[in-house]
């Protein structure tokens, strides 16, 4: 592409003498920082849904309809086990933004695959729960409390679900391509989706796992 030159209007002698100013959009496409201030306002964004749903659930939560309580039906082992493979994986996560900072890019795909070996492990866990608490008859339509439930809980997951989407393209990419300047950012930018999911997840486990069983 040929570079835009701007010339400056006829306003007088001394504006004709300003040199002509030069912009080369071919080789900036993107702002500096722009990328990261974009998804930090995508986050934000995601905060204010799980706000919602959390203020739902903090509504709904005692709701039971004469059924099933959280009490009887939270398996807090399960729970807890499943809390240690989404913290483990961003821990191993943090690993592999190190092996990137060394441009070490088998170090990084390996850590980068570890990290989706225990998000596939929480997931896993969490989908087991659903179908036990389905066949025991606690289904979204039995109570509010469970509406709301498996509305906050099934939103999160979905969140894990495209996050490992997200690891397997860009690993492939990196594999493809190595840390180039592109996938560094895409990195940058999983890293804080997957930590703000761990953030969230710990909401969860509080505020609706252990404060569910009192």
């Amino acid at each position: 592409m040929s570079d835009i030159r701007y010339t400056p209007g006829a306003a007088g002698a001394a504006s004709a003498a300003l040199p002509l100013r030069q912009y080369h959009p071919a080789h900036e496409p993107h702002p500096e920082n722009g990328t990261a201030l974009g998804f930090w306002l995508y986050l934000m964004s995601d905060c204010l849904i799980f706000a919602a749903l959390f203020a739902t659930y903090g509504v709904l939560g005692r709701s039971y309809a004469a059924g099933p309580t959280g009490a009887q039906l939270f398996d807090l082992t399960l729970v807890a086990i499943n809390t240690a493979f989404l913290l483990l994986s961003s821990i191993t996560f943090g690993f592999a933004m190190l092996r990137k900072q060394q441009n070490d890019v088998k170090g990084t795909l390996v850590w980068l695959a570890v990290t989706g070996f225990f998000g596939l492990c929480f997931l896993g866990l969490e989908l087991y729960e659903f179908a036990h608490l389905i066949h025991q008859g606690a289904t979204p339509q039995r109570s509010a409390f469970l509406s709301a439930f498996f509305t906050l809980v099934g939103t999160h997951g979905l969140h894990v679900t495209f996050g490992l989407i997200w690891l397997v393209v860009l690993m492939v990419q990196i594999g493809k391509h190595g840390l180039i300047h592109e996938n560094k950012r895409r990195l940058m930018c999983l890293s804080m989706f997957w930590h703000f999911l761990d953030v969230v997840w710990i909401g969860v486990f509080t505020f609706v796992y252990l404060m569910g069983v009192l």
